[in-house]
């Protein structure tokens, strides 16, 4: 029982990854069941192919051997030559004219199918990605997950039609020639077939080693793009600290042993095809030397012999196909692992049973109790309780590393706390759709992130479907709307990759018209204008202000003289909200904040002081 288990384990098969993608098969049941008996068409005349040439033989060319072994063709005896060679000849063109429409049909029925069902699978695989939870995304690498939704699915389509369909014509076409051969003569079938279990042990060991060999490529390629990728969207800090050496030094060396490990699936399979090619070789001339003798014996005519080397000339074309495609259905395998793998990668957050579309906020924000760590060895959150009033500006302010932007990320939850919870107007956030929950909160963060398309669709990310007019609306609020229009096509022009072709206060002024388009009742503002000159700063602030209005409004900030006029000021560190109160308050009770306020403070007028 072990022997068989590890013979089974030892043969890669698509048959596991069949079966995880069957319900996107099904959707293609027709054509494929088209293509199916297409390809059944296909082997039925394939096996009547050579008898032409077998009659040709027995009745025109050798008229002798019409009754020979029991296979008696009287019903040609009377009948001319010519018009015997005429029918044939004309029944070689019919079956070879059908056998291509039959292959023709079958090939392009099965290429639409596949691809459909990689197109729908590819697009499940893109929208489970983007499903994953932060914890995932801040372990995984981009270009690797690239990697998966482009080259894996089209290396799964591409063996599909390429290898799978191929071989799976072949081997129904060996076992009509295998049940035809023993009928014309048991004894040269017995002869031919006796291949088979050398065959399937050497191509078990040879594909087991070409799946392995397979995969540790597909894992070292992924590796290697998301290096790319890592290295591309950095490249202003790789040419800064003249990194494109010892980078390009680093993915050569990936990039050899890539090549070592495809060279090594080459070799393997190049063995595997010449050995099958030799044992074929043997079995055919084993079958000619016994077969003449029984021509000879008039056992049987030349036509039997003929149709019986066709037969298995053609009969052993799946294992040679076999041999060929072993390398490229190996990779598909891996891909396909590798898919598989992603989409039973289950998001940390998500819609909880029986969670509801969220209603219309007021924005009565409270956090009770909450803890979080990343690691539950090393707490980042502990037990912080505050709560934010409708239209109620509330700022979070302390040191670096303190938890500011992790308590907002519970907020759009990014991540659930471990203990106690966050609630909006009296429920807690899980008890509502990610997807509801999130439309009612709009963010701006310190790096806002633009897309590769126009100033307009910017802007309309954040409500998709608003008009023109809307879009120009928000744009006027966020103080956008000038410098938009001073662009070559305006409105239309196209951003370049993470809105590259704009100055900084300008990207802010365009995240913050996308912010203003979605209407939200809650606004988080993390560091909006850090890092830009003072005139930017100023534009961009009066904005947020405009953007704020009766909203209930979270400002995350290093700088406290952008948050002075806030509500309610929490100042956070090492996870525990140490101060809390308006500026005034908390630089009367001259604690951390007043500390940090008057800090700044002296280095501003130091630094004012200094460029006068």
């Amino acid at each position: 029982m072990a022997k068989r288990k590890s013979f089974r384990s030892s043969l890669p098969s698509l048959k596991p990854i069949a079966q995880r993608f069957w319900p996107h098969i099904r959707k293609q049941s027709r054509l494929l069941t088209g293509a199916f008996f297409a390809l059944l068409a296909e082997t039925g005349l394939r096996l009547l192919e050579p008898w032409p040439l077998k009659l040709m033989f027995d009745r025109v060319i050798l008229p002798a051997g019409f009754n020979i072994h029991g296979h008696n063709i009287e019903a040609l005896a009377n009948v001319s030559p010519i018009l015997v060679l005429t029918i044939l000849s004309a029944a070689l063109i019919v079956i070879a004219t059908g056998r291509g429409a039959a292959a023709y049909l079958s090939t392009v029925g099965m290429a639409v199918a596949a691809t459909h069902v990689m197109a729908d699978i590819r697009g499940q695989l893109y929208n489970h990605i983007q499903a994953l939870s932060l914890s995932f995304h801040s372990q995984a690498k981009s270009g690797d997950l690239i990697t998966r939704v482009t080259y894996d699915i089209e290396r799964l389509r591409e063996v599909t039609v390429v290898a799978a369909l191929p071989l799976v014509t072949h081997f129904l076409t060996l076992i009509g020639m295998v049940g035809v051969m023993f009928w014309l003569n048991w004894e040269l079938a017995l002869i031919a077939i006796a291949i088979l279990p050398l065959f399937i042990f050497t191509t078990t060991t040879m594909s087991k080693k070409i799946h392995k060999v397979a995969r540790t490529q597909r894992q070292r390629e992924g590796a290697m793009a998301a290096s790319a990728a890592e290295a591309i969207g950095a490249i202003k800090v790789v040419q800064a600290l003249s990194l494109q050496d010892f980078l390009g030094q680093t993915f050569a060396k990936n990039n050899r042993k890539s090549l070592k490990e495809s060279a090594e699936t080459q070799r393997l399979r190049a063995g595997q095809e010449r050995l099958v090619e030799s044992l074929v070789v043997i079995v055919q001339a084993l079958v000619l030397w016994r077969g003449v003798q029984l021509v000879l014996a008039g056992n049987a005519t030349p036509g039997d012999l003929l149709v019986f080397l066709t037969y298995l000339k053609v009969a052993f074309k799946p294992m040679r196909q076999l041999a060929k495609y072993t390398g490229q259905i190996a990779k598909a395998i891996a891909s396909g692992e590798r898919v598989i793998a992603l989409l039973d990668t289950v998001p940390d957050v998500r819609d909880l049973k029986g969670a509801r579309s969220a209603p219309a906020f007021r924005g009565d924000v409270h956090c009770q109790g909450v803890t979080f760590a990343y690691d539950p060895a090393k707490g980042i959150l502990r037990n912080l309780t505050f709560a934010a009033k409708p239209g109620e500006q509330v700022a979070i302010v302390g040191p670096s590393g303190g938890g500011k932007s992790t308590l907002i990320s519970l907020l759009l939850r990014f991540y659930d706390p471990i203990e106690g919870g966050v609630q909006i107007d009296g429920h807690d956030l899980r008890a509502y759709t990610l997807a509801s929950l999130r439309q009612q909160i709009s963010i701006v963060l310190q790096d806002s992130v633009l897309f590769a398309t126009s100033v307009r669709d910017n802007i309309a990310y954040g409500a998709l479907g608003a008009s023109d007019a809307e879009v120009e609306a928000a744009a006027r609020l966020a103080n956008a709307h000038d410098f938009i229009m001073e662009l070559p096509q305006g409105y239309d022009t196209i951003l370049g990759e993470r809105g590259a072709t704009l100055s900084g206060g300008q990207r802010q002024r365009v995240a913050i018209a996308r912010a203003a388009i979605r209407k939200a009742p809650i606004i988080i503002l993390d560091e909006p204008t850090s890092g830009l000159d003072s005139t930017s700063a100023a534009l961009v602030s009066d904005a947020l202000n405009r953007l704020t209005q009766g909203k209930t409004s979270f400002w995350i900030s290093h700088h406290l003289s952008t948050v002075q006029h806030a509500d309610q000021i929490l100042y956070i560190e090492q996870g525990r909200i140490l101060e809390r109160g308006t500026h005034d308050q908390l630089m009367v009770e001259a604690g951390r904040y007043a500390q940090m306020y008057h800090l700044q403070s002296g280095r501003y007028l130091s630094e004012k002081s200094y460029a006068n």
